[in-house]
Formats: structure tokens, C-alpha cells, sequence
């Protein structure tokens, strides 16, 4: 099945998120009291979790907070959440908080979110956030270039500091690695390293905007895969059921192959740290099926475990991926159009991953949806989760179809696993 792939250019940070850029000042009655920070560098992917008290200790409730992210990591953001943590009268379950991307003027060299809290914060009080970033292609394979049988080292460039708009009372920064094979790391007193965890600070009475380089340069033999281009088809039916399909490009981003491989010698002394033998896709439960191939035509090692809620696949391409290597295949599956589909009368709405689980840690480049819905169908509406570029409306025709079948079409870039959730097209049927 064959799909016209549309490039789009995404200039700005803002359009990655598809958030509207507003205006916002810099409230400088809110502290920072207490930050603790985890840096997760275990996998290819970033993931830093911020726990952070903030104090108001202005005159007047604010009812949001900025949350900074420094120009060099800007570029790499994918994903950013927030969640509540209670305050100091109380502990309460956590909430999701609105995160929403502003600007400063005075700092226009900065990336600013608006995280707006769940109520006021009055005066003299204090709440707990925990705001959640994840950054893709921010570790660089150094060297860039290996042979088969070395490891993977790779650089990590961070700040020893949290970057933030306010003052800094108390920080502490736990960096977490995949190994305790570490070459080299920045040491800003004090810090201290036991076994694959590096410890920075705490530091005390930290200015805003404060930036100290880190850098991190470890070993990293996890899977450093990006799918490059992701067209996903859903096309609904008249008779009880959706067929997935997916067409994937995906890469090993990883430290290049340097030399020849040797595959008597990668079976023999299981040579190729980095590389990539096989990956597990998760589907829904539901899936049925379940077919996986590429352009030769099926590939049969691969397999498949019905779980308690989902369907595991296990996919292995017909080579092992190296750095620089890549592949495609199509994976293709059927899901009963009652567990997704329904209906109020003549009203229909459609409610499905925009994405699914291909492989843990994942990143991907760029996603392309295309929805086939019956034949008849009108007033389309796409709801997402998150802002997506809408694409041209299409026409599909099968056999017997006299009208053709709507396609609606949506796009976006920087995925990972925090954008596995459901979106819902919703339409209008004649009976």
C-alpha cells in the first residue's frame, strides 16, 4: 500500500508542540525552595524528572509558574508534563497540570512553558510540581565511529544546574546511567560517583538562568533506534472491523560500523554491543491477524505472545542493525470495530492510538496518519491528545464504492512513548 509522503519543515520549537506562543513576565516573588532532579541517560533517550517546591512569597496568589528549558537542549525537547504534588498543608493525589508554551521578551534566547497550577497559590505558601522532560537525539555516539567488537560510548551535554527563571534555594542532580563504565564526567564540588549514579550538588542559593556545562561521556550499548518515517493507515469498515498498518523506516543512530561485518564472528563470540537484534512491539489486545514483511515478502522470524492486555510481537529483521544500518517493513493487524467505534444514532466517533508501542524507549522522527472511514460518511471532526498538522482531506476508492471513501490525514514530529494515547475522529453517517 503505497502512501504520498508530504515533508514538513518545523522551524521553531512552538510548532513542534503545536502549542500558540504567548507572553509572560517573570514573576519574581517565586522561589524555588527545594529541587531535586533525576537524569536518566540509561537509554538513548533524555529523561529528566524535576520534583520542585515552590514558595510564593509575594503579597498576591500567581496562579502559574514558568518552567525553562537552556537554548542548547531546546532543539532535542519532545515531550513535557507536569503533574501536582500537594502543597504544605497537604498532600494530595497528584493531578495533571496545564503546560502551555510562552515567551519572555527579556529572554528570548530561552524556551518557556506555562504550567498553571491546579489553584491559587497565595501568598507565604507553597506547592510541589513535578514537571517531566523527555529530549531525543541528545546523547552523541564519541567516538562516532566503532568497530564490531567494541562498546559504545557516548556524550551527554547538560547543565550541572536547574535552569530556571527563579531563584534557587536547594538543588541536587542525580545523573543515571546504563553501566558504570564511565570515562569522564564533569566535577563541580560537591559530586560524587558510586558505581552507574553521579551526584551533583546540593548547591545552595543558586542565581536564575545559572548554566554550568556538564558533561557526561559513559558507555551505552542500549538500543539506539529512531523510526524515521512511520505512515500509519486505519481504515475503518462498513462490515465490523479496522485494519492497522503500518509502514516503518527506522534506523540505528548508534556509533557507525567502522570495517566489514562478520557474521560468523558476531554469532560466534556474540560480538556487536550496540547492535540491534530484534525489538518488541506491543499491539492492543484485540489484534488479529497479525502480519509482518517487508519488500522480499514475509518474515518469519518473528514472534507473537498473547499477553493479558496486549498482543507481543517480537519483530527481528532479516540482519542484525548496526549504526548507520537501517530497514523497512510493513506490520499489519485487524481489530473489532466494536472496542473502538461508537455510536449515537447517526453520529459515529472513531477513538484509537495515534500511535503504538513499537519498542521500548522509542523515538520517532516523524508520523503520518491517514484514516479511511466508510463510504457516506460527513461533518468530520479530528480531536487529538496533543496539536498535530492537519493534512489534506483525501478520497479512497475500493470496489463497489461510488463516491469514494474520506481520508483525513494528520502529521507530527518528535513522537515518544508519553505520546502513545488516543485520538478520535468523529462523523456523521446516513442510514
Amino acid at each position: 500500500m503505497k502512501f504520498a509522503i508530504i515533508c514538513l519543515i518545523l522551524t521553531t520549537g512552538f510548532m513542534t508542540f503545536g502549542w500558540t506562543a504567548n507572553q509572560d513576565k517573570i514573576i519574581d516573588s517565586l522561589v524555588n525552595t527545594k529541587v531535586e532532579r533525576e537524569v536518566d541517560l540509561s537509554s538513548q533517550l533524555v529523561k529528566i524528572s524535576n520534583t520542585i517546591t515552590l514558595e510564593n512569597a509575594g503579597k498576591s496568589g500567581v496562579s502559574s509558574f514558568l518552567f525553562a528549558v537552556e537554548p542548547s537542549a531546546a532543539n532535542h525537547l519532545s515531550f513535557i508534563g507536569a503533574m501536582s504534588k500537594g502543597d504544605d498543608d497537604h498532600d494530595g493525589d497528584s493531578e495533571s497540570l496545564e503546560v502551555a508554551r510562552t515567551t519572555v521578551p527579556e529572554h528570548k534566547e530561552s524556551t518557556f512553558f506555562r504550567v498553571t497550577f491546579k489553584e491559587l497559590l497565595r501568598a507565604g505558601k507553597s506547592a510541589k510540581v513535578d514537571v517531566e522532560t523527555v529530549f531525543t537525539h541528545h546523547q552523541t555516539p564519541y567516538p562516532a565511529t566503532i568497530s564490531q567488537t567494541e562498546p559504545q560510548l557516548v556524550l551527554y551535554t547538560g547543565n550541572v544546574y536547574f535552569y530556571s527563571p527563579y531563584k534557587t534555594t536547594s538543588e541536587k542532580t542525580v545523573v543515571k546511567l546504563s553501566s558504570s563504565s564511565i570515562e569522564s564526567y564533569t566535577k563541580v564540588k560537591p559530586v560524587l560517583q558510586s558505581e552507574s549514579e553521579i551526584t551533583y550538588g546540593p548547591y545552595e542559593n543558586t542565581a536564575p538562568f545559572t548554566t554550568e556545562e556538564m558533561k557526561v561521556h559513559c558507555e551505552n550499548n542500549s538500543p539506539f533506534l529512531a523510526v524515521s518515517s512511520l505512515r500509519r493507515l486505519v481504515e475503518v469498515s462498513h462490515w465490523g472491523n479496522i485494519a492497522i498498518e503500518e509502514n516503518v523506516d527506522i534506523r540505528h543512530t548508534g556509533a557507525i560500523l567502522k570495517g566489514s561485518f562478520s557474521r560468523y564472528e558476531y554469532q560466534r563470540d556474540k560480538s556487536g554491543a550496540n547492535s540491534v537484534w530484534s525489538f518488541k512491539t506491543l499491539l492492543p489486545a484485540a489484534a488479529t491477524d497479525v502480519y509482518y514483511r517487508d519488500e522480499i515478502g514475509n518474515i518469519s522470524t518473528s514472534n507473537l505472545h498473547e499477553l493479558l492486555d496486549s498482543v507481543e510481537v517480537e519483530l527481528r529483521p532479516r540482519f542484525p542493525l548496526f549504526g548507520g544500518w537501517k530497514t523497512n517493513y510493513l506490520l499489519g493487524y485487524n481489530l473489532p470495530s466494536y472496542e473502538y467505534l461508537f455510536n449515537d444514532g447517526d453520529r459515529y466517533v472513531l477513538k484509537i492510538r495515534f500511535v503504538d508501542h513499537i519498542y521500548d524507549n522509542q523515538q520517532i522522527d516523524q508520523a503520518y496518519i491517514r484514516v479511511i472511514l466508510p463510504e457516506g460518511a460527513e461533518n468530520i471532526e479530528l480531536k487529538t491528545p496533543f496539536k498535530v498538522v492537519r493534512g489534506p482531506d483525501e478520497r479512497h476508492y475500493t470496489y463497489l464504492d461510488y463516491w469514494g471513501r474520506p481520508v483525513i490525514t494528520a502529521y507530527k514530529s518528535d513522537l515518544v512513548e508519553q505520546h502513545i494515547q488516543d485520538f478520535e475522529v468523529t462523523n456523521e453517517r446516513n442510514s
